[in-house]
């Protein structure tokens, strides 16, 4: 059964963000890889990769697959303080450039609504948790398996994307249905967890004429 207005009006807000190309203009995981390792080590091992991306394009492996590969070329036994400190260090050096100013007074208008708002990424969250700080909202990613400190270099669990999202929602905040869920997204990942939302919002922040503008002047300018 359909909630009324008047139910509706009731509800709680969840409003759930994708990050990468929604509150970003593009992927932070492997420019994350690339600004950890550095350009020398990062080449090295993308190289590793080159396989397993000829297999994702030719459709002999999946986008999951591919994504556990990469983590494991570049993450098996590293420490996570060492991770967490260059993902603050990541988050202090990209800030100005990575972030849309839309999706930045997106995020702060919720806040001010008293929404519960969350970031909802197949990202790891260990390397977008400065940015979920940063922003004061909560955070949902795809989780790192570790031992004693040390990073396996697999997954735990499920990469979160596609019906995921929507399954890891529900997990951290309980039934959808007693929400009025807003979400943002920018890709095909995103496609359930819009179709969830009473108010879905696709690609809202891609207005490129703003992109070689500082972050500072186009929050402004978004502000008008």
């Amino acid at each position: 059964m359909n909630a009324t207005p008047s139910e509706q009006q009731q509800r709680s807000i969840l409003a759930a963000f994708d990050f990468d190309g929604t509150l970003t203009y593009h992927d932070s995981f492997v420019p994350f890889l690339r600004f950890a390792f550095g350009d020398l080590l990062f080449a090295r091992r993308i190289v590793r990769l080159a396989p397993a991306s000829v297999a994702y394009l030719c459709g002999r492996i999946t986008r999951n697959d591919l994504k556990a590969r990469l983590i494991h070329t570049f993450l098996k036994g590293v420490q996570v303080a060492w991770v967490s400190e260059r993902a603050e260090a990541y988050c202090d050096a990209t800030w100005e450039k990575l972030m849309r100013a839309e999706g930045l007074l997106s995020v702060a208008d919720q806040l001010r609504q008293e929404a519960t708002v969350t970031i909802c990424s197949a990202s790891p969250a260990l390397v977008l948790a400065p940015f979920a700080k940063r922003l004061g909202v909560r955070l949902i990613g795809t989780e790192l398996q570790s031992r004693d400190g040390v990073l396996t270099g697999e997954i735990a669990g499920i990469n979160c994307r596609c019906e995921q999202k929507v399954l890891r929602l529900e997990a951290q905040y309980g039934p959808l249905e007693h929400y009025t869920l807003r979400a943002w997204g920018d890709t095909l990942g995103d496609e359930q967890m819009l179709a969830a939302a009473q108010e879905a919002n696709w690609r809202a922040f891609h207005d490129v004429r703003r992109r070689k503008l500082p972050l500072s002047m186009q929050m402004r300018k978004s502000g008008e």
